[in-house]
């Protein structure tokens, strides 16, 4: 009896559950890989921290969506009443609507603004251009998930400004008429183009997106941190381990944003809307969500066809841009290439401010629904972010000794006293 309760002592259950695992999964290359992943540290060390923020909020993501789905019905008839009930009758429905809704433009601002970064340090080049395709699928997958999310609620807004965004395709030849059908389901955006965007929103996309996403961790973790073109190593003033030093910084920024998040969905509440009622006339300055303003502007601006197919020529340069420029498989920078994307930042941003300051009405209607009064809202959020700086200032302060470790472990032994006095 002594021996079998030695036997069941939680350290040899836990030496044997290790001992199993180990002769039936040989762990070993992943761990060392991970143990030898370093980021260097210069003064651009700020751009590596968009990715895994753009991570943390796809997880948001999934996890609010998933709390919704529970409760929405995907039918033209009840698409509305579904989304009305979570935000009035479900406990904490209308925050986890809010935390989607939000989150959504978060996620999405961030994979741009990751692209934007990574395209002006010129991060696709040699031997990088796989990592720079698999993330140029993450940003035409997130503006499709935001896309075919903004029907679901079945508002006015959202009908008719998904009316027109399926309607653009049609303006190509021979195929233009079979996306159109395809990405309504019929002829008209219908109770059918629900069932389909909900398919691709909730299913499809997410799917596809963690896949690609994976892949593009993968890629990441295999060549390591790109440093920005012109950079040279000798500048790089030090490498930081990933797990012990890096990832727990970049948990801060978690909290932060998470923080962000909430504090949002909180004080500014996502609307019902008005149901849609497709027999109605569209009312006057139907817009598309903000991540869509500027193709709106350029279309309103230049005949359809010639606009959809300058972004269909855009799109497949900033894809191929890897194999174009030739330079920055030299470590060299292109001037020519370097206007050419500060020419289309600044584009896009003019476009974005006329299509904003044009007259149009809300994206959403005024009926905001809150579950606790705005004092008590206060008081949470005020109790939210007091755990979160807690939390960072542990976080921090993990980092400083572990960092104090490290530098106490590479650092050559003192010699003794008598031996330096008798050298001297």
């Amino acid at each position: 009896m002594k021996k079998l309760l030695r036997h069941l002592e939680p350290e040899r259950l836990g030496s044997a559950a290790a001992a199993w695992f180990r002769e039936r999964i040989d762990a070993g290359p992943l761990l060392r890989l991970l143990d030898r992943k370093t980021v260097p540290a210069h003064r651009y060390s700020w751009i590596y921290v968009l990715g895994g923020a753009a991570l943390l909020l796809f997880a948001l993501q999934v996890a609010s969506g998933s709390l919704l789905m529970l409760y929405y019905q995907p039918t033209e008839a009840a698409a509305h009443e579904s989304v009305r009930k979570i935000a009035t009758e479900i406990p904490s429905g209308w925050l986890i609507r809010s935390v989607h809704a939000w989150g959504a433009d978060l996620f999405i601002a961030c994979v741009a603004l990751h692209f934007l970064v990574k395209l002006f340090a010129r991060a696709y080049r040699k031997p990088r251009e796989m990592t720079w395709f698999s993330g140029m699928l993450l940003l035409g997958l997130a503006l499709a998930a935001g896309f075919s999310g903004y029907l679901l609620p079945w508002t006015e807004l959202s009908y008719f400004a998904t009316l027109v965004g399926t309607q653009i395709p049609g303006t190509l030849p021979v195929v233009g008429d079979w996306i159109v059908h395809f990405l309504r389901g019929g002829d008209q955006v219908s109770g059918d183009t629900i069932t389909r965007f909900y398919a691709l929103h909730v299913m499809f996309l997410p799917l596809l997106t963690a896949a690609v996403m994976a892949g593009h961790t993968a890629l990441i973790q295999v060549q390591g941190m790109s440093l920005p073109i012109g950079l040279p190593e000798e500048r790089v003033r030090d490498r930081r381990p990933f797990f012990t030093e890096f990832l727990l910084s970049e948990c801060c920024l978690w909290l932060l944003l998470f923080g962000t998040l909430v504090s949002l969905a909180c004080l500014l509440p996502v609307g019902i809307g008005v149901k849609a009622d497709p027999l109605k006339a569209a009312p006057a300055g139907i817009k598309p969500e903000w991540y869509f303003l500027f193709m709106f502007q350029t279309l309103k601006c230049l005949p359809e066809l010639l606009g959809v197919l300058l972004f269909a020529l855009g799109g497949l340069f900033l894809f191929l841009v890897p194999l174009v420029d030739r330079r920055a498989s030299r470590n060299q920078r292109s001037p020519a290439l370097t206007w050419l994307f500060v020419m289309l930042v600044a584009y896009a941003l003019v476009f974005q401010t006329l299509a904003a300051r044009a007259p149009g009405g809300p994206s959403h209607s005024a009926e905001v629904v809150r579950g606790a009064p705005l004092a008590g809202t206060l008081v949470s959020l005020a109790l939210l972010w007091t755990v979160i700086g807690f939390l960072v200032y542990a976080l921090v302060q993990l980092v400083r000794v572990n960092r104090r470790f490290r530098q106490m472990s590479v650092r050559p032994p003192d010699r003794p006293k008598q031996q330096a006095a008798a050298e001297e």
